[in-house]
C-alpha cells in the first residue's frame, strides 16, 4: 500500500449534500479495496486562478489516504465520468500507511500544533513588550530639530531669490 493525497474541485453551484454524497462515494471506494483515510479536509468555495470550463469558482476538497493503485484508479475513473468535477489531482505521499501509524501520525501533528500554539502565546506577549520597548528607546533618542537647520534652509531660499 502507499499513501496518496487526491485534491479535486467540484462545480461551485453544486449543494452541500451533492459534495457530501461525492466524498462520501470516495470514502466507499477507499474502504471496500482494503484502503484506509487519515483525513477528509473539505477547503470550501474559492476563486480558480484560471477559467476551468468556463467556471470561475470553484469547491474544493482533500481526501488523505493509503491504499493500492487500483483504489486511485477507481477514484480517478469515478471523477472523469462525473460532470460536476472541474479538475482533480492524485498525490503520492510519504508517510504511514495502516491505521496505527496513521493515528499516531495525527496524534503527533496535534501535539506540535499544541506546542507551537502555546509557544506562540507567550513569544507575542514578550514579542509586544520589547517591540513597545524599542519605540520607546528610539523616542527617547531622535534628536531634536536644530534652529540652525532652519536658518541653513532660510538663507538657501533667499539666495535663490
Amino acid at each position: 500500500m502507499q499513501r496518496y493525497e487526491v485534491i479535486a474541485i467540484v462545480l461551485s453551484n453544486v449543494n452541500d449534500d451533492d459534495i457530501t454524497a461525492l466524498i462520501e462515494r470516495s470514502q466507499t471506494i477507499i474502504t471496500d479495496r482494503k484502503g484506509v483515510i487519515a483525513k477528509i479536509d473539505k477547503w470550501g468555495k474559492r476563486h480558480l486562478a484560471y477559467e476551468i470550463k468556463k467556471q470561475k469558482d470553484g469547491y474544493y476538497f482533500l481526501i488523505d489516504f493509503s491504499g493500492d493503485g487500483a483504489v486511485v484508479a477507481e477514484i480517478e475513473r469515478n471523477y472523469k465520468i462525473d460532470d460536476r468535477v472541474l479538475k482533480f489531482i492524485t498525490v503520492k505521499k510519504e508517510g504511514a500507511t495502516t491505521r496505527e501509524g496513521i493515528d499516531q501520525e495525527i496524534a503527533t501533528a496535534e501535539a506540535k500544533r499544541t506546542q507551537a500554539r502555546a509557544e506562540g502565546e507567550t513569544a507575542g506577549s514578550v514579542e509586544g513588550k520589547s517591540i513597545r520597548q524599542i519605540e520607546k528607546a528610539t523616542e527617547e533618542t531622535k534628536p531634536a530639530v536644530s534652529s540652525s537647520r532652519k536658518n541653513i534652509k532660510e538663507e538657501t531660499s533667499a539666495k535663490g531669490e
